[in-house]
């Protein structure tokens, strides 16, 4: 073969190597997406409203993932305290976002209340106990379940009970009566659920919003009346060794819409009566220390 002949083979052949090369490179860039990780720590109560919230709020926000670890907010917050990555707090009481706010870890300036929420009582469908109202917590052999006193629904149930104490219609010895018909603590608020709802205690005590879909068709929920309830506050903030800031911070405005204060509504939470749609330190400090209170009738 004569070098005339040699050098357009060459030519050709290093000119496909060159095609399917840039090909390869262009097809691998194409395939890469550009996607932006927010990490939400919030509490065991707001998984079905938060799930919700997060579709919407990723069908608005092309490329922008929310990753939540849900948990007691004792949890969440030892978990802060202890150098966790988190973008954004949401807790379900003031106690706890306090304490993380005390070490310095929260964007104060973000902090706000976005959903509130009252104690009930919860029955499993059977109700073998009769129990149809909050006295009947303190008759003789009930099997009672609640919250631990490191947990929320536990806090607001005690507190809940010392109202009650004071209250002519239950008398200065309710409480005590009911603390001794505990059967068991719990540090999660879904077992206090289930264990009712397969009949291993008679009653429960949680919030309104507590009670997943899966077992709202086996359990009963009772009122408890306004003037002995407390009234649950949750405070959602931006944690300040977040590296997505402003997406924090416009998902705590996605939630505090009224997009997304809808969706907590459907789940069972008190939309607080003012709007909640912008951030302020006055806001904050205004909710920073401060303790629930006996509901409004």
């Amino acid at each position: 073969m004569t070098k005339k002949k040699i050098i357009p083979i060459l030519l050709c052949a290093v000119l496909s190597v060159l095609v399917v090369t840039t090909c390869g490179c262009t097809t691998t860039t194409t395939q890469n997406t550009h996607s932006t990780k927010l990490t939400v720590f919030a509490a065991m109560v707001l998984t079905d409203a938060f799930n919700q919230t997060a579709q919407a709020f990723e069908a608005n926000n092309s490329g922008v993932n929310i990753t939540f670890n849900y948990a007691g907010s004792q949890v969440l917050a030892t978990q802060l305290q202890q150098g966790a990555s988190a973008d954004v707090f949401a807790s379900a009481d003031l106690a706890h976002m306090n304490s993380v706010q005390d070490v310095g870890l929260m964007n104060n300036s973000s902090v706000v209340i976005f959903a509130m929420n009252k104690l009930a009582i919860i029955v499993p469908t059977a109700n073998p106990a009769n129990i149809t109202s909050l006295s009947d917590l303190a008759k003789s052999g009930v099997k009672l379940d609640i919250g631990n006193s490191s947990t929320p629904c536990g806090m607001y149930t005690m507190q809940m009970l010392a109202i009650a104490s004071n209250n002519s219609t239950y008398g200065a010895g309710f409480k005590n009566s009911v603390v001794a018909n505990f059967v068991s603590t719990e540090t999660d608020v879904n077992a206090i659920v289930a264990k009712v709802a397969l009949g291993q205690a008679d009653v429960g005590i949680v919030t309104k919003a507590d009670v997943p879909a899966a077992y709202q068709s086996k359990v009963t929920t009772i009122t408890i009346p306004d003037s002995v309830n407390v009234l649950a506050k949750y405070p959602i903030g931006v944690v300040n060794t977040s590296s997505n800031a402003q997406l924090a911070q416009s998902w705590i405005n996605y939630v505090t819409s009224p997009a997304g204060q809808a969706i907590l509504q459907r789940y069972g939470f008190i939309i607080p009566a003012t709007s909640q749609n912008t951030t302020t330190v006055a806001a904050s400090s205004a909710m920073k220390m401060q303790s629930p209170t006996a509901a409004a009738t």
